[in-house]
């Protein structure tokens, strides 16, 4: 029965089996289903085209980085002939043996030897061919073998920026007919580059590296997961199992809420009023950054963890106590493991977001020029968003592929961590699922 209300008169009841069917077949009813199909392929359709427009512009963004990026791999060579015992140094051979060996080597006048070998070879401006560092590969090839003091020696040494530039199709013309002659002659070379991977910062950019930097940012990201993490898992087992429901416990709800969505330059600014003007930790150290990284990243594991412990169903809970489980082994044995890959999805986004920080490092001074990679925490360090930035801000063009090739570094840098972080999670769920 169904009820039917007519105008001026009391409220009638229709049986059901009284009302006719729904004919399918009218025009008003195809119509009606026509507009109903348009409008979910449109929705289809607008869905496929925001993936396909996201994919398009990750794929821009990889290829454009890697275009640019591949030539910072690489260096371009000369084939450099030194005529030692012309040189003039003035170097006792037993002293290569020494820990002394570089100090003497330099003090001999090796960089102008170099530079002398250089003329000799290639003209009155030969040495303006060769990069600054190129007298750094000839110590280092004497150092190795002090028997090419005897004699003359063919080194490979780095060309100038403005060589590798036009060696790589991008320099200027005349310096591209230097490039041709120099090929022709068979004195030039470009291969791969391995101290970009070994060496730290430099003013000249042929002889530039990542490794200061890279290992500023892993000891960063050490210092900021375990402090992050702990805390942060705590806290939201706390908030969620023990906390009291009361205006406080609102309170430090809404606040950390309030702290995911705060600018990371306030996270600067409070790790130079605390960690520095206040308990005077080292300037610029890996262990300043990490926790200023720290304090920003918690928030996020805080509400991630409580999110994933308010998923674990109320039975495990139920279960373990029946079988006399204390509350403690409830929350420990049997919530946490079951909350955890939850937990470590949190940790992957704060993580992710911390390793790309650039504006709060700055604040705490880890912008320095570092021409050494720390040796611990609290040695002066640099990261590698920081180190992009630099490069960036330089005016010699030979800054720019090593910009990309940083960038290449950061990202497979941080494939490397969620990866890792996404394998362990998934195991975590195998084990328990």
């Amino acid at each position: 029965m169904t009820d039917t209300l007519v105008p001026g008169l009391p409220l009638q009841s229709t049986p059901l089996a009284e009302r006719a069917p729904t004919d399918w077949r009218t025009n008003a009813m195809q119509r009606r289903i026509r507009k109903r199909y348009a409008a979910e392929r449109r929705f289809r359709l607008f869905g496929l085209a925001a993936v396909v427009l996201s994919a398009g512009f990750l794929a821009f963004l990889m290829i454009t980085m890697l275009i640019n990026g591949l030539g910072g791999f690489t260096q371009t060579q000369l084939k450099l002939r030194v005529h030692f015992p012309a040189a003039g140094l003035t170097l006792d051979p037993a002293r290569l043996a020494g820990p002394g060996a570089d100090f003497a080597l330099a003090a001999a006048g090796i960089e102008r030897a170099t530079d002398a070998a250089a003329t000799a070879q290639f003209g009155k401006d030969g040495y303006k061919l060769l990069s600054d560092g190129a007298w750094l590969r000839v110590r280092a090839a004497v150092k190795a073998d002090p028997t090419l003091l005897r004699g003359t020696a063919i080194i490979d040494v780095p060309a100038s920026d403005t060589i590798d530039i036009a060696a790589k199709g991008q320099g200027a013309a005349e310096a591209e007919a230097t490039v041709a002659k120099l090929t022709t002659q068979k004195l030039l070379s470009t291969s791969f580059n391995p101290s970009f991977l070994t060496a730290s910062d430099s003013t000249d950019p042929t002889t530039v590296g990542i490794w200061g930097a890279l290992k500023g940012s892993l000891y960063t990201m050490l210092v900021t997961l375990l402090i992050a993490f702990p805390v942060g898992v705590l806290s939201a087992l706390y908030l969620e199992e023990y906390a009291p429901r009361n205006r406080w416990t609102d309170l430090i709800e809404v606040s950390i809420n309030n702290l995911a969505a705060v600018p990371s330059i306030i996270f600067g600014l409070l790790g130079l009023a605390v960690f520095l003007n206040f308990f005077h930790l080292p300037r610029s150290a890996a262990l300043v950054g990490g926790l200023t990284l720290a304090l920003m990243t918690m928030p996020v594991i805080v509400i991630a963890g409580r999110n994933a412990i308010k998923s674990v169903p109320p039975s495990i809970r139920d279960a373990a106590l029946a079988v006399g489980a204390s509350p403690i082994q409830v929350v420990f044995h049997h919530v946490l493991p079951l909350a955890l890959p939850g937990i470590l999805t949190g940790t992957i986004i704060g993580m992710a977001r911390a390793l790309g920080e650039t504006a709060p490092l700055l604040m705490i001074g880890m912008r320095a020029f570092m021409v050494a990679p720390p040796g611990r925490i609290t040695d002066p360090a640099t990261v590698l968003p920081v180190q992009i930035f630099l490069w960036s801000d330089q005016v010699n063009r030979g800054f720019v592929e090593k910009t990309s090739a940083a960038i290449i570094v950061l990202l497979v840098f941080l494939l490397a961590m969620n990866g890792l972080a996404i394998y362990l999670r998934n195991r975590f769920e195998t084990r328990w699922s």
